[in-house]
């Protein structure tokens, strides 16, 4: 959980055949395995998990309701499945392929058209959003972090080289920015939510940070008796 809040306002790069996309991280979510009810590591090791047990500084990937990718940085020991979830950020590099992987740019080989500012605000607005912004799915789990800004200048606007395929993490610090803020994590259930367990971080005045939703509870299913009364 220690390093939940140093991640924020540091870069994630990730870079696919040439284009590159750059997001300042603007909010977290920590996960703390065996003893956390609200971390997918909570009941052991599984095929799906695998990652989050393995050495620190890889990536984990999953799929969630059937239809989206969120990414985690491992950040614990290997074997503990410390991890912590990339919930937002700002998009400062690679605004044109951030666009059009979110659907609001134009199409390949057409010119992009002006962004609304609330448009290019929620591009990575939401671990989902921040994933597929970010061009991340389940070909990077397991993928290691690499640490230091990405080679071939990826902040510059017009790089001579692009940089290789990979992803970076830069500006990482010592010490949690002044201001940052806690909170309950969005949408965990159960024990694992609620007051009890702050482990959501996030910079304040940033309008890419997601709005907090409390977890829904499910409705439970009628049966085949009570349906037909």
């Amino acid at each position: 959980m220690h390093a939940a809040p140093l991640l924020l306002g540091s870069t994630l790069t990730v870079a696919r055949q040439g284009a590159a996309v750059s997001v300042r991280l603007t909010e977290v979510e920590a996960y703390e395995g065996a003893r956390d009810p609200g971390s997918h590591g909570f009941r052991g090791r599984t095929a799906r998990t695998a990652t989050m047990f393995g050495p620190v500084g890889h990536i984990y990937v999953y799929f969630t309701y059937g239809m989206h990718w969120c990414v985690n940085i491992v950040c614990g020991p290997e074997g503990t499945s410390s991890g912590v979830l990339l919930r937002a950020g700002e998009v400062v590099a690679g605004m044109d392929t951030a666009l059009v992987r979110r659907g609001a740019g134009a199409v390949a080989g057409t010119a992009v058209r002006s962004r609304p500012a609330r448009t290019a605000r929620q591009l990575a607005s939401g671990p989902a959003r921040l994933a597929q912004t970010l061009g991340i799915g389940a070909g990077d789990d397991g993928s290691a972090l690499l640490l230091g800004p990405a080679p071939g200048e990826v902040l510059d606007p017009a790089p001579e080289q692009p940089a290789p395929d990979g992803i970076w993490l830069s500006g990482l610090r010592s010490r949690r920015r002044p201001g940052t803020l806690s909170g309950p994590r969005t949408g965990v259930s159960g024990e694992g939510g609620g007051p009890d367990y702050p482990w959501r971080f996030w910079l304040p005045d940033e309008p890419s940070v997601s709005p907090y939703r409390a977890a829904q509870p499910r409705r439970r299913r009628e049966s085949r008796e009570e349906r037909r009364d």
